[in-house]
């Protein structure tokens, strides 16, 4: 039996031996709307930790890792688990900031509910729009708790009303604010009818139901019923037959209207204070899904055959790689094998801290060491095979914001190889390419703050001293002339010589259509078997052209030349062709082309306006905007932009929408660069270039 750091048994085992359900809830929301302390609170509220820690202390179970303390924001999945009445829960808290949101919904589609955390300002409510739309679309059963109830200063109806705006599912208000002046003091459930008082760090206080709360519970409790009613005919007979109602029905109803994802029950509480947690502890135990609900929502078959789900990859210090796992059947044994990996150990996390397990039961939120060929997202059985349906992995985003990067010691430059394939293990929304041309190393990723948390975590967990910088741009040239340039190249050292003689033209093509090359030549002046050194010196010229970047959309045709019947060789004709073609690369007219991408740019109605101006003063040519399919209230904008100008867009963007925006983008087209800022990228470039 594993134990929990007090020696106490640990929170799974206390569940399996009451004999309840296995549950896992995966708690989201906005940046700073107190999910951590939520958290903390679910844990000591189970028994789990025996004093409370706290976000300012940097003392909480989940935010371990130095990146988050650092912040006081989550920057990665943080695993608890705890027991409460009978059933054994899983909770995991996930990072608020919209660049790691792919830890969230991978944390999501192996839970059984979401608890939604959100702020009490119906302004910012926009903010948890994009995790609604997730969990909608996802057919996720999920729960709202308004947090923060002790500083509320606005209306619930109308924070209610902002929130529906981004919900395709009807939100259903579970309890009323009982307030003392401005104050919220406790609550009523519309349910129960039952009033409790907040108390600091203990449960709620049952009272008398205030009078001065009366009206709006019962206009309340209506409202609940009735939206209740559109999901069931027989409780809106009784509703239309004014007939009572009997109270574990409507439970009954909630119950069920949850788990097939029609309803939303909203609650409210303030998570730092222990207010309202064991209201959302009782309504997830009595009316949330257990994980055989889940398995066949997600239609993964049934069973005693082991199936497992990864959703997390983390490369631990002193562990090796560790896949944390849902268990969705059978039973898992450390020493099995899935997938044609052995299982090197089976560990409960907590925070920090890793509890060895000799095996996994159903429903269990498990850590299975060292099965290095497995990653994020697959599905493991003994036989390696996979079900039917169901998968429905999120896919990865596109990345938006690229530094290159650099260590200071170059001996460190394989460690550095190896720590960044770790780390793009752990997190697939990062991309890390090796460019060539440009020399650099580049990491990709959603944002800044991303990036930033990934070089510390370089350093931190791999003691690399790195340095971000903003990435090159592949710059390109071309000419716009065409030109006759004769090359000769003769030399005479003893022996054989060498000597190659040509003419050619070089002529400006359709830009897009690259490098050609063809020949005229009559009589045999240029043997055949030249000719193919020619073009491949003519190509090499190209690598670099006058203005000191790859030139591209140029034809060269050989027309006539020279060759001799012993010093004449390939080499030769190499090299006359490859400095021909630079001298006539250089009389034709250069011109420096810029890489133009086309974005979509998805933003809230509100801000489209603001992403105008923005794409204006960044030399972006808008192509147009409409609603943003199945997105109410959102616009996608669609513009050419200069890659030069979009190194660091996705900051201005997210700073005019609250957070929000994000875009995809491909490659288009190139286009010419002229004037001061053409001069000035090629001088930078030459004085880079030494």
């Amino acid at each position: 039996m594993a134990s929990n750091p007090n020696g106490t048994p640990g929170a799974t085992e206390r569940g399996r031996e009451g004999g309840g359900a296995t549950r896992c809830a995966a708690i989201l929301g906005p940046y700073q709307s107190g999910k951590t302390s939520l958290l903390e609170a679910l844990l000591h509220a189970t028994g789990t930790v025996e004093r409370k820690g706290t976000v300012k202390d940097g003392n909480t179970v989940g935010d371990t890792v130095p990146e988050a303390r650092e912040r006081g924001a989550s920057t990665e999945l943080s695993i608890g688990h705890g027991a409460y009445l009978g059933d054994s829960w899983t909770f995991i808290d996930t990072p608020g900031g919209i660049e790691f949101t792919l830890d969230s919904r991978h944390a999501c589609m192996i839970a059984d509910v979401a608890v939604v955390v959100v702020e009490p300002e119906a302004a910012k409510a926009a903010a948890a729009g994009p995790i609604l739309k997730f969990l909608d679309d996802h057919d996720i059963p999920h729960v709202v708790l308004i947090n923060k109830m002790d500083q509320a200063s606005e209306s619930v109806r109308d924070i209610l009303a902002a929130l529906q705006g981004f919900s395709s599912r009807p939100l259903a208000l579970r309890q009323v604010p009982i307030r003392d002046g401005e104050k919220v003091t406790g609550y009523v459930d519309l349910v129960s009818e039952r009033a409790y008082r907040y108390r600091e760090g203990e449960p709620s206080a049952l009272i008398e139901l205030p009078g001065s709360v009366a009206g709006r519970e019962a206009e309340a409790r209506n409202e609940l019923l009735e939206t209740l009613a559109d999901f069931d005919d027989h409780l809106l007979e009784q509703l239309l037959e004014e007939m009572d109602l009997d109270k574990q029905e409507v439970y009954a109803h909630l119950a069920e209207t949850l788990s097939a994802d029609q309803l939303v029950p909203v609650l409210l509480g303030a998570g730092e204070h222990d207010h309202g947690v064991q209201r959302l502890l009782k309504l997830l135990r009595h009316e949330t899904p257990d994980h055989t609900a889940t398995v066949e929502r997600r239609g993964l078959g049934d069973g005693e055959v082991p199936m497992a789900q990864v959703f997390k990859t983390i490369h631990a210090p002193h562990m090796g790689k560790l896949s944390h796992v849902r268990i969705w059947r059978g039973t898992v044994k450390d020493g099995d094998t899935l997938n044609g990996a052995k299982v090197s150990g089976i560990y409960a996390a907590s925070g920090g801290k890793l509890d060895k397990r000799p095996s996994a039961a159903p429903g269990d939120v498990v850590a299975l060491g060292r099965m290095d060929p497995i990653q994020t997202g697959d599905v493991l059985t003994p036989s390696g095979g996979m079900p039917d349906s169901g998968l429905g992995w999120p896919e990865v985003p596109q990345p938006v914001f690229a530094r290159a990067l650099s260590v200071s010691e170059r001996n460190d430059e394989v460690k550095l190889s190896g720590a960044l394939a770790k780390l793009a293990e752990e997190d697939p929304s990062l991309l890390v390419r090796q460019d060539q041309e440009l020399g650099e190393l580049t990491i990709w990723g959603q944002g800044e703050t991303h990036l930033r948390v990934t070089a510390e975590r370089l350093k931190s967990r791999f003691k690399l001293d790195v340095s971000l910088s903003e990435p090159a741009v592949a710059y390109r040239e071309s000419i716009r002339n065409p030109v006759d340039e004769h090359a000769r190249h003769k030399k005479q050292s003893g022996g054989h010589g060498q000597f190659a003689d040509i003419r050619i033209s070089v002529e400006p093509t359709s830009r897009g259509s690259g490098f050609a090359f063809a020949e005229k030549v009559v009589g045999g002046s240029v043997p055949k078997n030249y000719i193919p050194a020619v073009e491949e010196g003519c190509r090499e010229g190209c690598k670099r052209g006058p203005l000191g970047f790859p030139v591209v959309d140029v034809k060269v045709t050989l027309t006539d030349g020279q060759h001799h019947s012993v010093d004449s060789s390939d080499m030769a004709f190499k090299i006359a062709a490859r400095s021909g073609l630079q001298d006539a690369l250089a009389k034709a007219g250069p011109v420096l082309l810029e890489p133009i991408h086309q974005v979509t740019i998805a933003v809230p109605s509100e801000a489209t306006s603001k992403v105008h101006g923005i794409l204006s003063s960044r030399r972006g040519q808008i192509l147009g905007f409409d609603a943003k399919d199945g997105w109410p209230g959102w616009d996608a904008v669609t513009a050419y932009l200069p890659e030069a100008e979009m190194h660091d867009l996705i900051l201005d963007l997210r700073a005019q929408s609250q957070g929000l925006a994000s875009f995809t983008w491909t490659f288009d087209h190139l286009q010419e660069l002229t004037g001061r800022l053409a001069d000035k990228v090629v001088e930078h470039h030459m004085a880079a270039a030494g």
